[in-house]
């Protein structure tokens, strides 16, 4: 049953993705247009998002058992922290408060690897974002300024 509800989750995350992204132009195959890349991962969703509902329906088993909130919310929570966090902190710092709080997740952190893996994603993403890309993402205002 779980997988069921999955599944329409993702069903519905890819309609509202390819809702947005229905006024791109998809362009052609030669001339790929700006909103191929929402479509074709909206598509991707989808599909994952059916063969979910297909397993969930198979298995024909209801669970009795509570729904596990503690990793929902903190995912979410995660999420919105790093949106709070990344204009007035910087990328320096809400990288790693994203991955630190989505960590609470789980009851099984290592929060050695947690720290670790924080530092490695943050400084992946500076170097991806800000100067790959040049994206204009401050990395520590109220150190270095934008």
């Amino acid at each position: 049953m779980r997988d069921a509800i999955a599944g329409l989750v993702l069903l519905v995350i890819a309609a509202v993705a390819a809702w947005q992204g229905s006024a791109l132009s998809v362009g052609t195959p030669r001339h790929i247009g700006p909103g191929m890349v929402p479509l074709a991962l909206s598509a991707f969703i989808a599909l994952i998002g059916v063969i979910l509902i297909g397993s969930g329906i198979r298995e024909g088993q209801m669970y009795r058992e509570r729904w596990p909130l503690r990793g929902s919310l903190f995912i979410l929570g995660a999420a919105v922290v790093f949106g709070l966090a990344v204009r007035p902190l910087g990328l320096a710092v809400a990288g790693p408060l994203l991955v630190i709080v989505g960590a609470f997740a789980s009851e099984e952190t290592r929060w050695l690897e947690v720290v670790l893996f924080a530092l490695g994603m943050t400084v992946f993403c500076v170097g991806l974002f800000k100067y790959l890309l040049s994206l204009p993402i401050p990395l520590a205002p109220w150190l270095i300024g934008y």
